[in-house]
């Protein structure tokens, strides 16, 4: 019985096994379908909880740089429609979930100050979207908490027992343990794709350094990196320094296609 339930269980991962957009190999065991179904739940069940921002000015102002962004991606993301909401919230804080859904923070807006490092964030955040970093998060999920339950009966939104454990595999929390290593690597790729979509969009994307910048002068006293989730600001920075070059020549493609943002 035992040797049976590893084959399974290999069978399973191997089945689940996928490339990222920067190479590196995933596990992902749930369809799309499934994903953006979670996504949207998720999504309409943070609505009903927090206030949203209803003025105009700043509603454009994001959705401005959502659609420049949007409007690079590859085209089974491109073609699928996005809505766009800020949530009255004080933390500077963005995300992104699959089916089509991102959340921006009105606290990021007093730390993003212009439309580049404000497409820093954006782009970070839909980086996890076409990566399938929550396929990944909840998969792992799924087989260190669920032992590989069917998806059917593990991942149910209505399931209270499950949501926590969804919302997190989603990129809403952080596991502590085994998983951290493993979200740093999500954070770490998600600033090279965020970079490069928002240099094909346009954008200046030195801001994407500009904004660690400001976020590191918030920060305060952190813990050792090894302990977080994220990346230390130090060292996204760094990380995106070594990127540069290649956004710097996609934003002057970009630039000779008449894609230069105005997004205010």
């Amino acid at each position: 019985m035992k040797k049976l339930i590893g084959i399974v269980a290999l069978s399973l991962l191997a089945a689940g096994c996928k490339t990222s957009p920067t190479g590196r190999t995933q596990i992902a065991l749930y369809s799309p379908q499934k994903m953006n179904e979670m996504g949207v739940a998720s999504f309409a069940q943070m609505k009903e909880q927090q206030p949203i921002e209803n003025n105009k000015q700043t509603n454009r102002y994001v959705r401005c740089i959502a659609d420049k962004l949007i409007a690079q991606l590859p085209s089974q993301y491109a073609n699928q429609e996005w809505e766009v909401v800020v949530f009255k919230e004080n933390s500077a804080n963005a995300f992104a979930l699959p089916g089509g859904k991102i959340g921006v923070h009105t606290g990021l807006l007093n730390v993003a100050k212009d439309q580049h490092q404000l497409a820093a964030v954006m782009g970070h955040e839909v980086g996890h979207v076409i990566a399938e970093h929550a396929n990944e998060r909840v998969s792992q999920n799924s087989i260190l908490q669920f032992g590989l339950q069917a998806s059917d009966v593990a991942l149910q939104m209505g399931n209270v027992e499950y949501r926590e454990a969804i919302m997190q595999g989603l990129g809403v929390g952080a596991q502590v343990g085994v998983a951290l290593p493993f979200s740093r690597s999500h954070e770490s790729e998600a600033d090279v794709i965020g970079l490069d979509l928002m240099a094909k969009a346009g954008f200046e994307p030195t801001g994407s350094v500009r904004l660690w910048e400001n976020m590191n002068k918030l920060s305060g006293e952190r813990q050792a990196e090894f302990l977080s989730t994220h990346p230390a600001p130090e060292t996204r920075m760094q990380n995106l320094k070594r990127n540069m070059p290649e956004a710097d020549i996609l934003k002057r493609a970009a630039w000779k296609k008449g894609l230069k943002p105005a997004c205010k």
